[in-house]
């Protein structure tokens, strides 16, 4: 990704799944409202190391951070699954001003180790940026697993070791 890292791209999104047999894409959206992506300007998706623009055809909001993209040229479902799982970048010159305030950035945490009560969980792969009740989904040996992350139930936090250790209720795994 170090080509697009000189170019000022900020990851705006992931490819959740495709939607339909027009080349629909379900896209989740991080620290940006889906509504504030300038539609005359690209979002780009990486393909093998190189950032590719894509101009946004239409979008429709599905919840607080997800919605329906269809991009040019991705025009039928084979389209679609190529790039599903891709994350989707944004040149940031094009976003809103970033509010200041005191929330944690959550995808920090992407890729850490969490650990209950000193047992291993699993690995943190994607988190819900719901207000009040922020949560983490966890790939763990069971599946995926989605737990709140609440000042409660951490016991420590090591970025050096990219370690989450909580203390989560009973019955929450």
């Amino acid at each position: 990704m170090s080509e697009a890292d000189s170019m000022n791209l900020l990851q705006i999104a992931k490819v959740l799944k495709s939607s339909g047999t027009d080349g629909g894409l379900l896209m989740g959206f991080r620290d940006i409202d889906p509504e504030d992506i300038d539609l005359k300007e690209p979002v780009f998706i990486v393909f093998d190391g190189l950032p590719v623009p894509f101009f946004v055809k239409s979008l429709s909001r599905k919840g607080t951070n997800k919605a329906i993209v269809h991009l040019h040229d991705i025009l039928n479902l084979d389209d679609a699954e190529e790039i599903v799982g891709r994350e989707v970048y944004a040149d940031e010159s094009t976003l809103p001003e970033a509010e200041d305030d005191d929330e944690m950035d959550l995808s920090i945490f992407i890729g850490w180790t969490v650990y209950n009560d000193d047992v291993e969980v699993g690995e943190v792969t994607d988190f819900e940026d719901i207000p009040g009740n922020p949560c983490l989904y966890i790939e763990s040996a069971s599946g995926q697993v989605m737990i709140p992350l609440h000042e409660d139930f951490i016991l420590s936090v090591s970025p050096d070791s990219g370690e989450l250790h909580l203390s989560l209720p009973e019955g929450l795994l």
